[in-house]
């Protein structure tokens, strides 16, 4: 018996022995049920402090499984990974800001938002394990794939470095209109619950209605898969690892969360910060033709992808703190008035 244990223990799963992908599993269900469980038993909202404390904690966490993959699958990985966490957390950055304008859209408090980020983030680390192992699957099965990845890269850089900033239009989302049409929907809150028994002032009769905190948090999803269309296949350009990919991607947005209060304080912040991602984004695409057009196939050096990352990333947030500098914080939003059942 113990030898089977030991021998599915070490069986290969995705290019990775199944123990790697446990022991990554085991830490984001500790850190969840620590966030979840120990940080923030009760609903309240979180500081800009201790938003920052707990960003530094996850980043360290973060840093330190690097050097586990790095002592683990090599440094050529622990480069990758390195250079995937830091496009991921970059780019969430304009996540953080698409999820402020939905919790603001639908009148979330600050002390519930935590807790639909974190059913958000679990969403997440299910959604983007689909996406990446088909991902995965493809290019193993065809290489050429990964053209089709650098050239969409390529072209997104281009287009977000001129395109113009605007809002989303969430009133008009498709899904929020589907759900309002199927679904029977409060006016108001109801604390940190996504559905309630309710009175429908219709028929009279007590029906189950989902609460705006449930509308947030389908949109919130839906804006995510909108960014892993970006940053999946930026990751998959750094390396096709499919353990590097994923958990790069994961530990990233496991910190999201308590990123999240800071950057929605100080977002109007970073409005230059679009520029240095869309450079990102060219940089990590061109990479695959240069690699394997100009350089005859040879591996573009690790530590310089790394390096170029890193530098236009960090430059990119000097900037936008040199440009904005004097601009005043802003708090989440607050609540609207109280309704009843549509």
């Amino acid at each position: 018996m113990d030898f089977l244990v030991a021998d599915w223990l070490l069986a290969d799963w995705l290019g990775t022995p199944a123990w790697f992908w446990l022991a990554f599993l085991g830490l984001v269900a500790a850190l969840t049920a620590f966030d979840l469980g120990v940080l923030h038993k009760e609903d309240r909202a979180m500081g800009i402090g201790e938003s920052l404390k707990l960003t530094a904690f996850y980043i360290t966490i973060a840093l330190l499984f690097g050097a586990w993959v790095w002592a683990e699958k090599g440094a050529d990985m622990g480069m990758k990974y390195y250079t995937g966490f830091f496009i991921e957390k970059a780019l969430s950055i304009d996540n953080v800001f698409v999820i402020s304008l939905i919790f603001t859209f639908f009148a979330i408090p600050p002390r519930y938002q935590y807790r639909a980020l974190l059913w958000g983030i679990l969403a997440v680390i299910v959604l983007r394990g689909l996406m990446i192992a088909g991902g995965a699957a493809l290019v193993e099965q065809a290489y050429w794939v990964l053209y089709i990845f650098a050239a969409f890269l390529v072209f997104t850089g281009v287009k977000m470095f001129f395109a113009s900033d605007h809002d989303p239009d969430i009133g008009n989302n498709p899904a929020v209109r589907w759900i309002r049409r199927h679904m029977r929907v409060t006016d108001r809150l109801h604390g940190e619950r996504f559905f309630v028994e309710a009175v429908d002032h219709r028929t009279g009769k007590v029906v189950v209605a989902a609460t705006p905190l449930f509308l947030a948090l389908v949109v919130i999803n839906l804006a995510d898969l909108v960014f892993a269309v970006d940053s999946v296949p930026a990751i998959f350009a750094i390396t096709t690892d499919t353990f590097v990919v994923y958990t790069s991607n994961i530990m990233a947005i496991l910190g999201l969360r308590a990123l999240y209060f800071a950057l929605a304080a100080m977002i109007d912040r970073f409005a230059y910060l679009k520029y240095a991602l869309a450079a990102v984004l060219v940089f990590i695409g061109s990479k695959i033709f240069v690699s394997d057009f100009l350089m005859g196939g040879a591996k573009f050096p690790p530590l310089l992808s790394l390096g170029v990352t890193f530098a236009l990333i960090a430059g990119g947030v000097a900037w936008s703190l040199w440009k904005t500098r004097g601009l005043p914080l802003h708090d989440p939003a607050e609540p609207i008035s109280p309704g009843t059942v549509n």
